[in-house]
């Protein structure tokens, strides 16, 4: 059975603050509220989760090389690979001068191999010029998940952006036309060719391009503090560079553009250039 991706008291305590609203000022003669001083990580997560935690105000949070940015409720977020085997350890010094280190378990998945038939060969194993195509656009693609922006959109609950049977999981190992490739770096959802696509969460278009070799209609949503979306082989693409998205939001149609064997949704998730499963940040909710 399928673990989940938080364990639900401290994701519900994670969370919760993020809803919360600054207290009012204290009345005069009353005591002041006690600040809180939790530090509320999950003691578990599974290989490609997207991890949340909580913090007291103006903590210095570390996970590996990146300092991770507190919401003002003290909402930390980070992404955990999908090949990471060992425990992953974040080291939390508060704003008093005590420091801690958290160290979480990572609990291992299976990927089955999913065997692609009838792929171009071109797209699988593409001559030189192709190649160098395909370089150069992937190259603009992971510029533009460099942002790490204050905005909060990655803490609310995200939706499915087409409703369809999931026909590629996430980190599944590919075999293209017998070649094998890449694990599967998001999930397929099936869907007819022009159904409209909505916005998981909101967020800001950071790439849109409506014909890259590989990917098709591609479009990017940063959802803040190093978290966004990437929707490809898009039919068309109704949004721009720049552009605010509120989730819900139609963004473009579903399409079977650059390597793709039929109309299909791919939606990947990325905490910078961290993969992650889209379909386990759709479970934070249940």
């Amino acid at each position: 059975m399928r673990a989940r991706t938080l364990v639900p008291s401290l994701l519900a305590a994670a969370l919760s603050a993020c809803a919360a609203t600054p207290a009012a000022s204290t009345p005069p003669g009353t005591n002041a509220p006690a600040a809180d001083t939790r530090v509320v990580f999950p003691s578990s997560v599974q290989q490609g989760a997207l991890v949340f935690g909580k913090v007291p105000a103006g903590s210095t949070v570390r996970y590996g090389s990146r300092v991770l940015h507190a919401t003002p409720y003290g909402t930390v977020v980070f992404g955990v690979g999908r090949d990471q085997a060992q425990p992953v350890a974040v080291d939390v010094a508060t704003a008093d001068g005590h420091s801690r280190t958290i160290r979480i378990a990572v609990t291992p998945r299976d990927w089955p191999v999913e065997n692609v038939q009838g792929v171009p060969p071109k797209t699988v194993e593409p001559p030189p010029d192709i190649a160098a195509r395909i370089e150069r656009e992937q190259a603009q693609v992971t510029a533009a998940r460099v942002r790490d922006d204050d905005r909060t959109d990655f803490a609310q609950p995200f939706a499915w952006p087409v409703r369809g049977r999931i026909s590629g999981r996430f980190g599944n190992q590919r075999v293209y036309n017998g070649i094998p490739k890449a694990p599967h770096s998001g999930m397929d959802i099936a869907a007819p060719t022009g159904t409209p696509v909505l916005a998981p969460a909101g967020g800001v278009v950071t790439f849109a391009a409506p014909d890259l070799y590989l990917t098709g209609g591609t479009l990017l949503i940063d959802h803040g503090h190093g978290v966004s979306s990437n929707f490809l082989h898009l039919s068309r693409i109704d949004v721009k560079v720049g552009d605010r998205i509120e989730q819900g939001q139609v963004i473009g149609a579903v399409g079977a553009t650059g390597r793709a064997t039929g109309p299909h949704l791919h939606w990947g998730m990325n905490w910078f250039d961290v993969r992650i499963d889209p379909l386990l940040v759709l479970e934070r909710t249940q």
